[in-house]
């Protein structure tokens, strides 16, 4: 039997890319998704609720009375000079990636709590463990999603929930289009990592249905490294 048969799953981010593919999934696995984004999942049999992680309360998801996992796939791709950055990108960047999983979490909290073995899965990159150049507003932000996660992790283990984050590389979505624009970006990023090819929303959705099922039952406070060897391995 699966995993998820009977389970309630928030996706904050399932209209597109990973989000998306984590709700095919999980959808699949007998979970009901619940999706909260601004715009609903085109083919999936989803309960939506709109919600922008930058503007919205977050109340509009206190409504929800009852969850087995949250997945916060809200992301940015902010990648300039640190003479470019203004504050503002900082301000946006930390405003969309950890204050937006603050307030989703905040308002979810409870729901989570009525689960025996609910997990919350969080959204990191591979640029906070390696120090690259240009992502210094990006890399912040993730940094201290990290951070965050450790925390709750903590915090929450008294009631059983399990908090995690999942650590990608460069990653074949809409949101990386200008990075992989012409055959020649692709095929330069994917030389940059050992297993030599650029990710999928598949492969970071595999670990995020591994992170919220009960398999990982004694797996919380990780940062997972998705990310074709890049964040460990030296290519020869």
């Amino acid at each position: 039997m699966s995993d998820f048969k009977g389970k309630n799953i928030l996706i904050v981010g399932a209209s597109s890319g990973i989000g998306y593919e984590l709700a095919k999934n999980l959808i699949a696995q007998g979970a009901t998704v619940i999706s909260a984004s601004r715009t609903a999942p085109q083919g999936l049999d989803v309960q939506h609720i709109d919600f922008d992680a930058l503007t919205a309360s977050g109340s509009e998801l206190a409504t929800i009375t009852a969850l087995d996992g949250l997945a916060y796939c809200v992301g940015s791709i902010n990648l300039k000079p640190f003479n470019r950055l203004s504050q503002d990108d900082f301000l946006k960047d930390f405003q969309l990636n950890v204050l937006g999983a603050v307030k989703v979490i905040q308002n979810t909290i409870n729901a989570l709590k009525k689960s025996e073995t609910s997990s919350i899965v969080l959204f990191s990159t591979v640029a906070v463990g390696m120090g690259m150049g240009f992502h210094a507003s990006v890399a912040s932000a993730k940094g201290a999603v990290e951070g965050l996660a450790k925390s709750l992790a903590a915090e929450f283990a008294v009631n059983k929930i399990r908090v995690n984050v999942i650590a990608p590389s460069l990653t074949d979505t809409p949101l990386a289009k200008n990075l992989l624009s012409s055959p020649e970006k692709r095929e330069a990023s994917a030389k940059r990592h050992p297993i030599a090819r650029v990710g999928t929303p598949a492969d970071i959705a595999s670990a995020a249905v591994f992170l919220l099922s009960d398999q990982t039952s004694w797996i919380s406070g990780q940062v997972i490294g998705v990310d074709g060897g890049m964040g460990s391995l030296k290519s020869l």
